[in-house]
């Protein structure tokens, strides 16, 4: 992860009057802060926590693994929830309102493909061993972009632990040797996990998520996956999934580092947790109202409820949150204001 500081937020429990250029008026008649329908997929490994902790319509699903919240993966497209816009595509808005909604660079750069994918992941045991492809290899071999993903520990089963990276430096042909005579576990960095830790994963990094971990996951527009090891499961119908070992090899970065797990303040009530060149990251403590100026950033935002509830005002408009939510403030209101009705955990992100 980059560890150079962005320009912070300028945020405080002052009240600010959030203005607005005369020009965007007729916009703000049509845009307000988004919620989706959530997308739900059964996994192998997935739970019922989708339901149980963040209120997902899972339909009672005993494998409810993920929830795509936003989205813009074909076949996979978000709709809007509710309000005026409510059975719009997310396409269909990006169309519409261009820049308005997701930023003008962020439009020039992407044109109506969302960059982002947002996620919640019940892991009721552990993922595949896997990989993802970093851009150039993606965009060779599947017109795609890469995966760079970063995870927030939502809840922790005691005992919890995830894979991330190798626990040495290694090279293709001693990954492959490992690999060949059964032994690749033994290669693999396993880091043990709790509540509000934090993991950012680049593409190329090997990892898995562990049995009994519910996370909040940012990552590139992509679903891309190269399933290295799956434990040998098979589905209801004894057919195993497919891996993707070959595929695997050149995405791998088979380098060492030393340091895994994100280290931040977590007694923080504001502060920075993810800077990469496809999103930036804020975890937000709220106990009070706060104020958030989006005027300097040429994006549109993202807030996730990790815990708490309350609710956002905008213009002349309000919009309530719960755990679970997962909210675009589009990039034509350059503020809001949040009131928490409980003590609110929230993450913010923009593209940079």
């Amino acid at each position: 992860m980059e560890q150079h500081i962005s320009h912070p937020l300028k945020a405080n429990s002052e009240s600010l009057e959030i203005k607005l250029p005369e020009n965007r008026s007729l916009v703000m008649q049509k845009l307000y802060p988004l919620k989706f329908t959530p997308i739900i997929k059964d996994k192998i490994w997935g739970g019922t926590k989708l339901q149980s902790v963040l209120d997902k319509p899972t339909g009672g699903s005993e494998n409810a693994g993920e929830s795509w919240e936003i989205s813009g993966v074909d076949g996979d497209i978000s709709v809007v929830a509710e309000g005026p816009l409510k059975g719009k595509t997310l396409v269909e808005l990006i169309d519409d309102f261009k820049g308005d909604l997701i930023g003008n660079a962020v439009f020039e750069r992407f044109g109506n493909k969302f960059p982002l994918l947002i996620k919640f992941i019940d892991a009721n045991d552990d993922l595949s061993i896997q990989v993802h492809p970093d851009d150039e290899l993606a965009d060779q071999r599947h017109n795609s972009f890469g995966k760079t993903e970063m995870w927030y520990v939502v809840s922790a089963d005691e005992g919890a632990t995830l894979i991330s990276g190798f626990n040495k430096a290694t090279s293709k042909e001693e990954y492959l040797e490992f690999f060949n005579s059964g032994r690749l576990m033994e290669l693999l960095n396993r880091e043990e996990v709790n509540k509000d830790d934090i993991f950012f994963l680049p593409a190329g990094r090997v990892h898995t998520i562990g049995k009994g971990l519910l996370i909040a996951e940012i990552q590139q527009t992509s679903d891309i996956t190269y399933r290295i090891y799956d434990f040998d499961r098979v589905d209801a119908n004894g057919v195993g999934r497919e891996l993707h070992v070959e595929e695997a090899i050149d995405a791998i970065d088979y380098n060492h580092y030393d340091e895994y797990k994100t280290a931040y303040d977590k007694s923080a009530t504001d502060t920075e947790i993810g800077n990469c060149k496809y999103f930036v990251t804020r975890k937000l403590s709220i106990n009070q109202e706060e104020t958030r100026d989006y005027s300097d950033f040429d994006s549109c935002i993202i807030l996730m409820c990790l815990q708490g509830n309350g609710s956002i005002k905008y213009g002349d408009g309000e919009v309530t949150y719960q755990l679970g939510d997962s909210i675009l403030i589009p990039n034509v209101i350059s503020g809001i204001e949040l009131v928490p009705g409980a003590d609110s955990k929230l993450l913010e992100v923009r593209i940079p």
